[in-house]
């Protein structure tokens, strides 16, 4: 596996190869000129708009897509990388590029060569962990990162706080919402753990706003767990395995 970065992606993604990456799959001129006028849009920043000539606009509702659409054609179709790369105005820094040793075989591998367990990746809010499935078939085990639980968990403290002496219906609402939405990202095989710790801590943030709050300090942990089973819904995958989904074997 080749773990790399790339120096100023959103910045550097040449438009005019990205208008030929599109139309070599869009023949509709129409979604071809909306998509141009989606990067000639901008975006806001304190209510100001701010646009831009190159690149596409981070923070844009479509930049995540064109930036897949331009990878696909520089980077995955690409052999000599540090070559293809730069041919469509992109940057690979040396020291941010090295390759790991990933897959069915690499815990074997590493054993023999005396380097221990196989290395872990992040990607997109999770660790990639070389695993196994009960029948012992290699499998890739996906957690929700650390840093991405604490984060999430942090900005769910400081809006109870805000809504300290907002009623319990209206709190208890909004927080269905972020336990219920949790999963439908991270609700992947394997990561059932994580998600049921989200949903303990979210709950434990709230016992301790309510007991801030007046006379309830004498809530008890007995009756919260009613509120907890009442609001919050239970941790759950919601993804398949991607066996069921793409019809594939590893």
């Amino acid at each position: 596996m080749l773990d790399l970065d790339i120096r100023g992606f959103f910045d550097a993604i040449d438009r005019g190869w990205l208008g030929k990456f599109v139309e070599h799959r869009i023949a509709d001129r129409r979604v071809v000129r909306l998509i141009q006028r989606w990067l000639n849009a901008g975006v806001l920043e304190d209510g100001t708009r701010r646009g831009s000539e190159t690149g596409t606009p981070q923070g844009g509702s479509i930049s995540p897509l064109l930036a897949n659409v331009y990878l696909h054609y520089t980077f995955d179709l690409g052999t000599e990388l540090r070559e293809r790369l730069a041919k469509f105005g992109l940057e690979r820094p040396p020291e941010k590029s090295r390759l790991r040793e990933f897959g069915p075989y690499a815990a074997a591998n590493r054993q023999r060569a005396g380097q221990g367990k196989p290395e872990t990746f992040t990607l997109l809010g999770f660790a990639h962990i070389c695993g196994k499935k009960r029948n012992g078939r290699f499998t890739v085990v996906r957690q929700t990162i650390r840093r991405r639980l604490q984060a999430k968990l942090r900005e769910v403290k400081a809006e109870l706080r805000r809504r300290m002496h907002v009623p319990i219906p209206v709190v208890g609402a909004w927080l269905r919402m972020v336990v219920g939405g949790h999963p439908r990202y991270y609700g992947v095989p394997m990561n059932g753990p994580a998600l049921g710790t989200f949903r303990f801590h979210v709950g434990r943030l709230w016992y301790r706003t309510l007991r801030r709050r007046g006379q309830r300090r004498r809530l008890t942990w007995e009756r919260m767990r009613r509120l907890i089973e009442r609001w919050l819904p239970p941790a759950r995958i919601c993804h398949p395995y991607p066996l069921r989904r793409l019809g594939v074997v590893t």
